[in-house]
């Protein structure tokens, strides 16, 4: 009889081996997809497009005339419905329409004013409206900033007063361009137009707008009086 094996036991035993952790390769999670994003800019941030006009004004004035000749035309409708005689207007309206021709001169200018009518309710519908609003770089989805022109030109101007020489400048902003017409009572026109352009391209630059305009700078003597 045998007793217990120790560490020193028979060779032949089975060996108990203890377990061996191994590290696991780290696990990086990948976020998940988000919604596409729009198409950003040259100069960073989200691509900006113009101001649509909401055009009140124009819609209210169609919905009025619209309302008002569809429920007068209505009424007509049922009171005849109802037993009574046409409205006079309509029985004219339509003696008239009946017996003038085409080419008379009231036929002539009401189908022109109903052409010009409809063009211009059509422009209204495919332009944006808002020249005078210019919109900026978009830096998030949820913030569309704008700047009006003539913010942007009154910030110009004052930079361009800066500049040593300039007595009077006037500046235009535009959608595509900016135009500075600049008065130099000293200093040479061509430094004075030197300076003049760095300091309104960089303020141009500074502005943050979604579309960088062009920049045109005209420098004069002023006028003897």
């Amino acid at each position: 009889m045998t007793g217990p094996a120790g560490p020193s036991g028979h060779e032949g035993a089975a060996e108990r081996t203890a377990p061996t952790l191994e590290k696991a390769p780290p696990v990086t999670a990948e976020a998940p997809a988000g919604p596409a994003e729009e198409p950003a800019e040259p100069g960073g941030g989200v691509a900006a497009g113009r101001f649509w006009s909401e055009r009140r004004g124009p819609a209210a004035l169609v919905a009025v005339v619209l309302m008002g000749a569809s429920g007068l035309l209505l009424y007509d409708v049922v009171s005849v419905r109802a037993g009574r005689p046409a409205a006079s207007w309509r029985r004219t309206l339509a003696d008239d329409l009946a017996a003038r021709p085409l080419d008379d001169a009231w036929v002539v200018v009401a189908a022109a004013a109903a052409v010009l009518a409809g063009v211009w309710l059509i422009v209204l519908a495919v332009t944006p409206g808002l020249r005078g609003l210019l919109p900026m770089r978009r830096d998030s989805e949820l913030m569309r900033p704008g700047i009006e022109r003539g913010a942007a030109a009154a910030v110009l101007r004052h930079r361009a007063l800066e500049v040593s020489g300039v007595r009077s400048v006037r500046v235009n902003v535009g959608r595509r361009r900016v135009r500075a017409l600049a008065e130099a009572h000293f200093r040479e026109l061509d430094v004075v137009h030197a300076d003049l352009d760095a300091v309104l391209t960089h303020g141009i630059r500074e502005l943050g707008l979604a579309r960088q305009p062009a920049l045109s700078v005209h420098v004069r003597r002023p006028p003897r009086r």
